[in-house]
């Protein structure tokens, strides 16, 4: 059976998905207190490995996939943007670090996969250039900005193995991928959430209003589950519809009807 290992592992939600596919979350690293005791409770067999900073990928286990969420806040839009020179977003070169002394310790055999999660604004901080970094980071090759500075919302970037161990990568940036595949939200949502898991009120009157500083009103479903955690809903001069050159209406949408198939959407979370 696979084993995954995750760096700045927070509550566990790599080891989460990789359990639900027959995959062994084989050990972990985390500092906070509070998630640890979180994946702890759930995951009783899965070594917790400590500060990312102080591990050597060489003498940890070797896993078959190593997963990160390297910390966002120097590359989200809301922080200040110092990107990956930024003390925190900078930790993402620690887990490359571990990745590499993992390969050189296995001859290249591990681990075969790493999968790294961020936000949004990971593409466009300092200009798209710390995205190249991760890319470059990754290959260990060069690579090319896209010809009109922003980077594709899907992509590749194909090789056979590290450049240390003798291969280049060709890295293939922008193109998105072909065939019908694809998954929905409802497949990983759970029809039953108890309501200490829901935002506070002020958490969801400022999603609100951040939808309406849009100028478009946000999806009827979460709108509708928004209001009734106690957000407050904005006045709008215009609705949704009518700015989609639709008949006004200032009346809340309703609820969308469950859809088909046994089908879980966010209303039938709360």
């Amino acid at each position: 059976m696979p084993a995954l290992g995750s760096l700045f592992d927070g509550i566990g939600v790599f080891p989460l998905a990789a359990s639900r596919c027959g995959i062994t979350p084989l050990w972990a690293s985390e500092i906070e207190r509070a998630p640890v005791s979180i994946t702890r409770r759930h995951f009783p067999d899965m070594e917790h490995l400590g500060d990312v900073t102080k591990l050597d990928g060489g003498k940890i286990p070797p896993v078959d996939i190593i997963t990160f969420g390297s910390p966002c806040q120097n590359l989200s839009t809301a922080g200040n943007r110092e990107g990956l020179a930024g003390v925190k977003s900078g930790l993402f070169f620690e887990a490359i670090r571990i990745i590499k002394e993992m390969r050189c310790e296995t001859n290249g055999v591990y681990p075969t996969f790493a999968v790294w999660e961020n936000v949004a604004g990971a593409f466009s901080s300092n200009d798209g250039m710390d995205f190249r970094a991760v890319l470059e980071a990754f290959t260990g090759a060069a690579v090319s900005m896209p010809a009109g500075g922003r980077w594709a919302s899907a992509g590749m970037v194909r090789g056979m193995s590290l450049t240390s161990f003798g291969a280049s990568w060709t890295p293939e940036v922008g193109a998105f991928p072909s065939g019908a595949g694809g998954s929905s939200l409802w497949q990983i949502m759970e029809d039953s959430v108890a309501p200490r898991y829901y935002l506070n009120p002020a958490a969801c009157t400022k999603y609100l209003n951040m939808a309406k500083a849009t100028g478009c009103r946000m999806p009827s479903v979460l709108e509708n589950i928004l209001v009734k955690q106690g957000g407050k809903l904005p006045r709008y001069t215009r609705s949704r519809t009518e700015k989609c050159g639709e008949p006004s209406s200032t009346k809340m949408p309703a609820r969308s009807s469950p859809p088909p198939d046994g089908q879980t959407t966010l209303a039938q979370l709360f």
